[in-house]
């Protein structure tokens, strides 16, 4: 059964402030992964379950287990890369600390004239250290009749989350307060750790009682991350980051991670990526995947976090924005939802305005009013008595300073 992934509350979570250029720019932000195959459907047998569950539960003792060597051969005995990709997968599991791995058959989805064919199955996993509960998903195994026996090509792919820890062989770098899987080279992953390791310090600066730690999945391309998160081709394209739960749930223990965009990712200058990787991790760390709050709370407050120690002039970190008072004004109201939609024209200049909100409170009252400002909404404080309590204004004063502030920057 597929997942509900709500993409217009993922989208909400996914923008980062993006540095490029030299410039603060908002932006709306071949080793591929097993994709089952789709050949002519089969007029013949039907395939058989009993088979496919005992693969399935010998391949769940070999990541269990640790063991390479078994998991290779659950592969079809001609197909090199199949056992290649099924020891990698087990390899992954060690390096990342997979615990409670369990793999149950479902169903068929199809049966094909080469004799391979698609199940679905329900799947649990957690990385030990870092996530609450077990993720829990439906995925997609790609199977194949191998001599009176089901032998397993690989997972993922179709309509299904597909998990990236399960796509093949991966880059793994794990601390005691980061987990890094890169389908990438060597180097790429140490990037990727790096950016990782430095957010989490400057999340704590902010917010000193984050103590989960990171979790950052990079697949290898933006298709492949449109897969791993059962998304729409060309859902992520403009996006270099976002941070969501790895199973597509909705809960508030559900295993959250930063998943990466390396098409966009890989295009910014040093700086850009470590803002990107702060503020998703700032994410990260107030749960802001299941937040009610207005998205210009949540979203200026992560850049707030960001930005906080990033020695550049507002008028390069908001050089959007302010070219947009030049020309049409200051806007009347606070960013609204719609003004954080995906495909919306000028979404950067919308991003630093919000950034720019959650700077000017914690200016007028300090950090620690921002902080807790933003606490007091996230449990369900309307904005207007939570400014009152922490800031002496109501809506209306406070977003007049605003305008006023976004005047000032526009000369």
């Amino acid at each position: 059964m597929k997942t509900g992934r709500p993409l217009w509350w993922v989208a909400g979570l996914s923008l980062c402030l993006l540095v490029a250029v030299g410039l603060v720019t908002w932006v709306a932000v071949d080793d591929q992964p097993y994709v089952a195959p789709t050949p002519a459907a089969s007029t013949g047998g039907s395939p058989s379950p009993a088979l496919a569950t005992e693969a399935l539960r010998s391949f769940e003792r070999a990541v269990r287990s640790g063991d390479e060597d078994a998991a290779r051969a659950l592969a079809p005995a001609d197909d090199a890369a199949a056992a290649d990709r099924l020891a990698g997968i087990v390899a992954n599991a060690r390096a990342a600390r997979v615990r409670d791995f369990t793999l149950r058959y479902v169903d068929a989805e199809g049966a094909y004239a080469d004799g391979t064919w698609q199940a679905a199955a329900d799947a649990t996993w957690q990385f030990e250290g870092f996530d609450r509960a077990p993720a829990h998903a439906e995925v997609l195994v790609g199977l194949r009749d191998d001599g009176g026996r089901v032998a397993i090509t690989g997972f993922g792919g179709g309509d299904r989350v597909s998990p990236l820890w399960l796509s093949g062989p991966l880059e793994v770098r794990r601390t005691p307060r980061t987990l890094v899987l890169v389908d990438g080279s060597a180097a790429e992953a140490r990037e990727y750790a790096l950016r990782a390791r430095t957010a989490v310090p400057v999340v704590r600066r902010v917010l000193p009682d984050w103590r989960r730690g990171l979790v950052v999945e990079v697949p290898a391309s933006e298709d492949d991350l449109d897969r791993a998160l059962d998304a729409d081709p060309g859902t992520y394209d403009q996006i270099a980051a976002v941070t969501t739960s790895e199973d597509g749930q909705l809960t508030p223990d559900a295993p959250v991670h930063v998943f990466v965009n390396p098409d966009v990712f890989g295009g910014l200058r040093p700086t850009g990526a470590q803002v990107v990787m702060s503020h998703e991790a700032a994410h990260v760390a107030t749960g802001a995947f299941v937040s009610p709050m207005p998205l210009w709370i949540l979203e200026g407050f992560a850049d707030y976090v960001a930005l906080r120690d990033v020695d550049l002039p507002v008028a390069k970190s908001a050089s959007q924005i302010i070219a947009e008072v030049r020309k049409d004004g200051a806007p009347r109201a606070l960013p609204s939802a719609d003004d954080f939609g995906t495909r919306t024209p000028d979404l950067g200049a919308t991003y630093e305005s919000a950034w720019l909100a959650n700077r000017l409170l914690a200016q007028r009252g300090g950090e620690a009013a921002l902080v807790r400002f933003y606490r007091a909404v996230d449990r369900g404080t309307p904005v207007g008595p939570a400014l009152r309590a922490e800031f002496g204004l109501g809506v209306p004063a406070f977003t007049q300073q605003w305008r006023t502030l976004l005047q000032d920057l526009a000369g």
